[in-house]
């Protein structure tokens, strides 16, 4: 910023504009944007860190055994994709009302009740993102994840089933994540219903 206030200052004193000073003008406030904009990157990713915790649980990979091969693949793929590309710490994918897959962080129960956010992502086929799940009451839904569980997306695959995420950092995902993972879930969505 003050790089580019003395580039102005500069500028307004100058009786005699030359070639040379516009070209530096501009290279000077572009600089001088860069830095700002790199500034303020660099706080986002700054903040995000200290609000991460370490889940509770016992890292794991549970898929069902009755599936295709090509489905088996497809799930572990995707599981594995999300894990290593975005901030989900822990998977569970409900297909007809069964557990058929569970990777990552697990939570102690395995079995998965429906409760009022799944069954509405359900039917209304849209994902809901709980943010920061210590603010909402509905959290106790989920206890078939981590305890500690930060953040969840509940992702529809088809109109059959769902992919619930958990996160270990609040205000985790980023736009560019939550369509990922809609794109991640309409290919399950065609590999489990083929």
């Amino acid at each position: 910023m003050l790089g580019a206030v003395l580039l102005f200052i500069n500028r307004i004193f100058t009786p005699e504009l030359t070639n040379s000073q516009s070209r530096a003008d501009v290279l000077g406030v572009i600089l001088s944007a860069l830095l700002v904009l790199t500034g303020m990157l660099w706080q986002q990713v700054q903040a995000r860190t200290p609000d991460a915790v370490e889940l509770i649980g016992e890292e794991g990979f549970e898929l069902v055994t009755d599936l295709p091969d090509t489905v088996k693949n497809e799930l572990a793929w995707a599981s594995r994709l999300l894990l290593l590309n975005t901030v989900t710490r822990s998977i569970v994918v409900v297909y007809k009302g069964k557990v058929i897959l569970r990777r990552g962080i697990l939570g102690q129960k395995s079995e998965v009740k429906p409760g009022a956010i799944l069954n509405l992502v359900l039917e209304k086929q849209k994902a809901v993102y709980l943010v920061d799940v210590k603010a909402y009451p509905g959290k106790i839904e989920f206890d078939y994840l981590p305890e500690n569980t930060q953040g969840i997306i509940c992702q529809p695959i088809g109109f059959d089933g769902a992919m619930i995420l958990g996160a270990n950092a609040p205000r985790s995902y980023t736009r560019q994540d939550e369509n990922w993972i809609a794109g991640i879930a309409d290919k399950l969505a065609v590999s489990l219903e083929g």
